[in-house]
């Protein structure tokens, strides 16, 4: 089993729509890289960290599970759509995607600031410089580390002098 962490604006699909729909193609991915980890290398069973992007604050909101692979996203054959791709074709799809399957919010969203803090978490790929990614590998260590911190309480916030 292989982990990931899959970025999403909460504004336009967060954790709790995920709890609400079950179930829902990753649709709207328009980079090659993130593309191809979920075509070539998510298989079904692999943890998904559910992280809201865009946000205030951006962190970690809860888990998801990849529940089907090989699913084309139809988006990109939708000319209303923001994620229409006029060059890919419908025998020879441009765009693949996963479907992710909601397992639980998490108790707390563990808040980029803190995912940052932690050493536990150096070299992840979240927290590199210049990452951007939408869909991107995470150790099983790293993993761990953020469902720990889920557990326990937030970091108290410093107080402005």
């Amino acid at each position: 089993m292989q982990h990931w962490l899959m970025k999403t604006e909460p504004d336009t699909f967060g954790i709790d729509d995920l709890a609400r729909v079950k179930v829902e193609p990753w649709t709207g991915v328009r980079n090659y890289q993130a593309r191809n980890f979920m075509r070539d290398q998510m298989k079904v069973g692999d943890r998904v960290l559910f992280y809201h992007s865009n946000a205030t604050p951006p962190g970690v909101a809860g888990l998801a599970v990849v529940k089907r692979t090989g699913v084309v996203d139809a988006t990109q054959f939708e000319p209303s759509s923001p994620y229409y791709d006029p060059g890919s074709k419908r025998d020879d799809p441009r765009w693949i995607c996963v479907d992710v399957e909601f397992v639980e919010k998490l108790p707390r969203l563990i808040a980029l600031d803190e995912l940052r803090a932690n050493p536990a978490l150096d070299g992840m790929v979240l927290l590199q410089k210049g990452s951007r990614l939408s869909v991107q590998p995470v150790s099983a260590a790293h993993y761990k580390a953020v469902l720990a911190m889920a557990k326990k309480a937030a970091p108290k916030a410093k107080a402005a002098r």
